[in-house]
């Protein structure tokens, strides 16, 4: 098996379709009013689903996280210390909500948090080199 993607079940999908494409430049071709939105970010498939077409589709009823969610995050990785607070200062002035301010943490990494509008955590990191592969964290690949 290969990864394949992600996906986020969303409760408002025009409000986060617009969070993803106007905050964090994610390049989204469906209208905002799509019941799944599909995109590529950096090679990879991002998803963003509605929660209650989801419940439809498989006949059942999920419980969800009100509230900053977490549960998991969604690792954004810049190559300067200088960006993360560029990235962070430019996403809180477009309304993102801020979780952690920029901090450079002890094991190297300049990092900080903020949250999309359904509270899911986003981090914006940067080991101050360009990301050239798997082995920039903990030397594994």
């Amino acid at each position: 098996m290969k990864l394949d993607g992600f996906g986020l079940f969303v409760e408002d999908m025009p409000t986060m379709v617009r969070f993803y494409r106007d905050v964090l430049g994610f390049e989204i071709r469906e209208s905002e009013n799509a019941e799944n939105v599909y995109l590529i970010k950096d090679g990879t498939l991002f998803m963003l689903y509605e929660r209650k077409n989801f419940e439809k589709m498989t006949s059942r009823k999920y419980e969800y996280i009100k509230g900053f969610n977490g549960h998991f995050e969604i690792a954004l990785y810049v190559d300067t210390f200088e960006e993360v607070d560029l990235e962070y200062a430019k996403a809180i002035e477009k309304g993102a909500q801020s979780i952690l301010e920029p901090t450079t943490e002890p094991w190297g990494q300049r990092t900080c948090y903020i949250a999309d509008p359904e509270g899911n955590l986003i981090e914006i990191g940067s080991f101050n080199r360009p990301f050239e592969s798997k082995t920039d964290f903990n030397g594994v690949q």
